[in-house]
């Protein structure tokens, strides 16, 4: 779980980035694109870590089954 505050994030797509769950650039020359988000209000956000979530950003328990 990320404590955020409200604004615009990029979830990293690729895996590549140094900065997980948040995009950094290294997806460049790859196919990935990082994902927009906007995030209405502040509070705690659970972000997918292992990009096979099908609730791209956030995670619903697809990490369990892999």
């Amino acid at each position: 779980m990320l404590d955020l505050n409200a604004g615009t994030y990029y979830w990293c797509a690729c895996g590549l980035s140094e900065k997980q769950p948040f995009c950094d650039g290294h997806h460049k020359g790859t196919d990935f694109t990082p994902l927009k988000v906007e995030v209405a209000e502040a509070g705690k956000k659970a972000w997918c870590q292992c990009k096979h979530s099908g609730t791209k950003p956030f995670c619903d328990g697809a990490h369990q089954k892999l």
